[in-house]
């Protein structure tokens, strides 16, 4: 995962949780606005999510951030 996605998704993360509490739930398509802008990211975070994490839809932000943060760490 490039570290522009990282970046971009814990900003949401925080940004939706700060919003909405710590329940609120996203999909990879909260990264991105309606329009197709960067379609390289986007086919990159559908495939971390999807393909790599074998996550459902929506999940928890918390969830996200935690599993974008432990790759961090690695």
């Amino acid at each position: 995962m490039t570290i522009e996605l990282r970046n971009k998704i814990i900003e949401v993360c925080d940004k939706k949780i700060n919003q909405k509490g710590s329940n609120v739930g996203l999909s990879f398509y909260a990264f991105f606005s309606n329009k197709n802008e960067n379609p390289v990211l986007l086919y990159e975070a559908a495939t971390w999510w999807i393909k790599t994490k074998q996550l459902d839809h929506f999940e928890k932000a918390l969830k996200i951030k935690s599993l974008v943060e432990k790759e961090l760490a690695i």
